[in-house]
């Protein structure tokens, strides 16, 4: 045990020290199965249940709600509390924390023994986020991914009769549209990692190195993607701002303020809400474009994970198992709009006749996991503040991934720390 305080405190600092000093006890006594969900997503899981219920009348399982500005501290107050439930809603980025604890409870056998989960039907760079030192820790149940939303009036006003299908194209698009009055046809918030992040992640070069111990920052592909990034600013095509400070961004993107926008699938409803209705066939949806071709992006969402101190676990799977059925991912999606996981169930009919839809389920072909480290959402976080000031002050790309690198290597202390004391 005292081994594991001290793993415990070097990979996550002073502010998950306190639970150390309670990590002994025993597991909680057997009772209803306890279920976690978080945001909306908590709020309507209950609405599919009752096939559960009917195929499971011995298995009782209770839903509690979390928003998700308290969820991880809740979590991590029930890891230290020996309170955890049986099954949790998980974001896909915290997977790897809750790895680093011992808290979560692998899933390979269960899933290689399933007639239900099926790997190969899953979007393979979704699936990968759940695998932290080779063990498959949790199953997604929803994905989130970025792309363009695009003005197809405007496109064909400047001369193209589709979205750009790579960067060369995109800055020529960017250009024409100025060309006829869209005077910054591109936002790109400041205050989102997200758009630089899908840039990087379209590079060959890993995000770290030395068994994730390092930044790789510095790398020519991520160079070479920040250049991008802070050539769109420089050259005017996107405004040195927020999206927090356009006033309404559906309205502008409906007044023609700006002609793309990067954003994910929940932004597929509120266009349709909130755009004019004039503008309602005005616009559309495609995959990001790369450095040669159709890009990749971020592979985000939630999991469904099992805690290891559940004493349920074979039931446990049987609700995961149940969450992972092509025509129960459609029915969640009818509730919530969260887009379904599996490449079968895309065939469920609202989905299929969603034509902005079907874009992100292209792009979630070309979606790529970012490093399984508890750091990893500190990493991007200052990856992106680096990047805002070198927007607005005119850093250079190599300058400002040098300090990146600089500030990613100080995060990342304790876990060499870790690295060389377990090679010794």
């Amino acid at each position: 045990m005292k081994s594991r305080r001290g793993v415990l405190a070097a990979l996550l600092g002073a502010a998950t020290a306190p639970l150390s000093a309670t990590l002994a006890g025993c597991a909680g006594n057997a009772g209803p199965l306890r279920f976690w969900g978080m945001g909306r997503e908590g709020v309507v899981v209950a609405e599919l249940l009752d096939g559960f219920r009917r195929e499971h009348p011995g298995i009782d399982v209770q839903v509690e709600q979390l928003p998700w500005t308290a969820a991880h501290e809740k979590l991590l107050t029930a890891f230290a509390g020996d309170a955890t439930p049986d099954v949790a809603q998980l974001g896909n980025t915290w997977v790897a924390e809750l790895a680093a604890l011992g808290a979560l409870a692998p899933l390979d056998g269960r899933v290689a023994a399933s007639p239900v989960v099926q790997e190969d039907d899953y979007f393979s760079g979704i699936w990968h986020t759940n695998i932290v030192d080779g063990k498959l820790l949790g199953l997604p149940w929803y994905v989130d991914t970025r792309l363009l939303f695009y003005r197809r009036d405007l496109l064909a006003r400047a001369g193209f009769d589709h979205p750009p299908r790579d960067w060369e194209e995109w800055r020529k698009q960017l250009r024409a549209l100025q060309r006829i009055g869209v005077a910054q046809p591109l936002i790109l918030p400041n205050n989102e990692f997200e758009p630089l992040l899908a840039l990087a992640l379209q590079q060959d070069e890993p995000l770290l190195r030395e068994f994730n111990t390092r930044g790789n920052f510095q790398s020519a592909g991520f160079e070479r993607a920040l250049a991008f990034y802070l050539g769109l600013i420089r050259d005017g095509f996107a405004p040195v701002e927020s999206d927090q400070q356009i006033s309404n961004v559906w309205q502008e993107f409906g007044r023609g303020r700006f002609a793309f926008y990067i954003a994910g699938p929940w932004n597929i409803g509120e266009f349709r809400r909130r755009m004019p209705a004039e503008f309602k066939n005005a616009w559309g949806t495609a995959p990001l474009p790369g450095p040669t071709g159709l890009g990749a992006s971020t592979a985000g969402g939630s999991s469904l994970v099992i805690f290891e101190r559940s004493r349920r676990k074979p039931e446990a799977f049987k609700l995961i198992e149940y969450f992972a059925r092509p025509e129960v991912q459609g029915r969640f999606y009818d509730l919530t709009g969260d887009l379904p996981p599996r490449k079968s169930s895309w065939a469920w009919p609202a989905l299929a006749a969603d034509t902005r839809a079907r874009a992100f389920a292209e792009q979630l072909e070309r979606v790529r996991p970012t490093p399984p480290v508890p750091e990893w959402e500190r990493i991007v976080n200052e990856m992106q503040l680096h990047a805002a000031r070198a927007a607005a002050e005119g850093g250079s790309a190599a300058d400002t991934a040098r300090a990146i690198d600089t500030s990613v290597d100080t995060i990342l202390a304790k876990r060499r720390w870790l690295h060389q004391r377990g090679r010794a």
